[in-house]
């Protein structure tokens, strides 16, 4: 029982600390959100997978790390509806 404890607390430990872990309540539109940022973040951060989406894309790679950075305030658009009762 107590590894059982164990293996909880650190989970939440990493869910509290770390966002994109996602936690009980996590919905569809947020974990796909936080997986499009990740995404997004590291294509800008690695200098060759920016020159090669921008050769790719025939763009320069000003242009498409500002829509990258841009992509990265509402990747999957705005978040849906909830429902009242929450």
């Amino acid at each position: 029982m107590g590894d059982r404890y164990n293996i909880f607390s650190q989970m939440e430990h990493l869910q509290s600390k770390y966002i994109g872990t996602g936690h009980s309540d996590t919905t569809k539109w947020e974990w796909l959100t936080n997986q499009h940022r990740d995404t997004y973040s590291s294509l800008i951060g690695h200098y060759d997978m920016l020159n090669f989406i921008a050769v790719a894309e025939n763009e320069s790679k000003a242009r498409v790390r500002f829509n990258m950075l841009e992509k990265l305030i509402q990747p999957c658009g705005p978040p849906p509806e909830r429902p009242e009762d929450q």
